[in-house]
């Protein structure tokens, strides 16, 4: 079975529907995790799948390639991402797979697969199964269903002091993706009073892009949150593993800014804690985690990288600026819905807009990630690094450029021939200034 290799992505597998991936194809990547959790002498995995037009058939055709291979199937039906981490410690299993394309337009779909102790299993670890995973077993797996969703909510709640809660006018976005189920459940008998917002599933996304940060798609959220005089909005995307925050104003939080939210929720529930932050995060994410008593982990870019400091480095919780926030209680996985729950928390016991907190928390002047194609991304790298020779540099991911006033990361895109920039500085002329520095450094090559 030939599989188109752009597919198999770094922590997950994704492509078009019915051009890159058609239920034959899916077969064939059900085979191979299979193929790897008998290797590992796993037996039984948890799948689910969210609510995108492919889901039922996608669902169906991994579940016959993994009990193809002897793997016994728990289906959870259709649930959030989140779900499938906790159902592996709920049931014992050391396999997990999500049909999910997460925040990709509706043409997308595809599965996040992964081992217990939030080990993602590479879609490079997949794709050379693909071949070899074709001979079935004499015995094939099982299969039952469960409804997970009552533990889970419970599991979520736990997170929080409920009598702290305050009835706060919240808006939230569902952007017709799971979030329109696990509101209204999770909300149930909290003091919020909630708009909803576009919570009909409906995988083909017919208000919003899937995606809460392309081009126009807060708007809605924002204009609701002016209209009904909200104290907060959220958004979530397609899967909910990833959620954004509107103030009061209906102006988008900064990712960052956010994790500074959970980390002070989570240090005054965990004093002198651990978090975990990425390297392209303000520099203000580690002095104002050190000021409230707890400990800054700085780790690469990516969500599994910080999921990986928690697990290993014992932090708290964590996060980085693709919104994805993980939680040590979660076994240190990520989850939109905890988060949600924590920031109202604070909110609640803060008694603070959250345009005062967000100014607070914004010290610098950063400015939006800059892409660039080049052809020769090494060459980039050391461009970038022999310019500011009385720097202090480091290569964690890329290389990033550090002075007192200002710091600049470049690093190379894993699928594209994309140089990354991001700039921090502690005026906005001077970021801009070292931001139009760098990019015509790159530019010049």
């Amino acid at each position: 079975m030939k599989v188109n290799p752009f597919v198999f992505r770094n922590y997950d597998i994704r492509g078009i529907v019915d051009k890159d991936l058609d239920a034959d194809k899916v077969e064939a990547v059900g085979k191979a995790y299979g193929t790897f959790l008998r290797r590992r002498k796993v037996r039984q995995a948890v799948v689910g799948r969210d609510c995108r037009l492919s889901g039922v058939e996608y669902q169906n055709a991994l579940m016959r390639g993994l009990t193809a291979m002897g793997i016994d199937i728990i289906d959870l039906g259709v649930v959030m991402t989140q779900m499938v981490y906790f159902a592996q410690y709920l049931y014992q299993t050391n396999g997990g797979a999500m049909v999910t394309a997460s925040h990709n337009p509706p043409e997308y779909n595809g599965f996040k697969v992964m081992r217990r102790n939030t080990e993602w299993v590479r879609g490079s670890q997949l794709k050379e199964l693909v071949q070899v995973a074709s001979t079935a077993p004499l015995k094939r797996g099982g299969f039952s269903e469960l409804d997970i969703w009552p533990a889970y909510l419970e599991h979520v709640r736990s997170f929080v002091r409920l009598g702290t809660l305050k009835p706060l006018k919240v808006v939230v976005d569902a952007g017709n993706g799971m979030a329109g189920r696990a509101i209204p459940l999770l909300f149930s008998g909290l003091p919020f009073s909630f708009t909803p917002l576009f919570f009909e599933l409906d995988g083909s996304f017919p208000n919003r892009p899937s995606n809460p940060l392309a081009p126009g798609a807060s708007g809605a959220a924002g204009d609701k949150v002016r209209e009904v005089g909200a104290d907060v909005g959220i958004m979530f995307d397609g899967d909910t593993d990833r959620i954004f925050f509107l103030d009061e104003q209906g102006r988008l939080v900064p990712a960052d800014v956010t994790l500074l939210l959970l980390a002070k929720e989570s240090l005054h529930q965990n004093p002198g804690a651990a978090i975990a932050y990425n390297l392209i995060c303000s520099r203000a994410v580690p002095e104002f985690i050190r000021a409230w008593g707890g400990q800054p982990i700085r780790t690469a870019v990516g969500y599994v990288n910080v999921s990986q400091a928690l697990l290993e480095q014992g932090a708290v919780m964590g996060g980085e600026l693709s919104a994805h926030y993980s939680f040590r209680a979660n076994y240190s996985a990520d989850s939109g819905m905890i988060a949600a729950l924590l920031v109202l928390e604070l909110l609640s016991r803060e008694g603070k807009k959250l345009s005062d907190l967000v100014a607070e928390l914004s010290p610098y002047a950063k400015a939006p990630e800059v892409n660039l194609t080049v052809a020769n991304q090494p060459a980039a790298l050391a461009t970038v690094k022999q310019a500011y020779p009385d720097a202090e540099i480091d290569e964690l991911d890329g290389v990033t450029v550090s002075y007192p006033d200002w710091w600049v990361n470049v690093r190379p895109s894993n699928t594209e021939p994309l140089i990354r920039i991001t700039v921090e500085a502690k005026s906005r002329e001077l970021m801009e200034q070292k931001r139009d520095e760098v990019v015509k450094l790159i530019q010049h090559l």
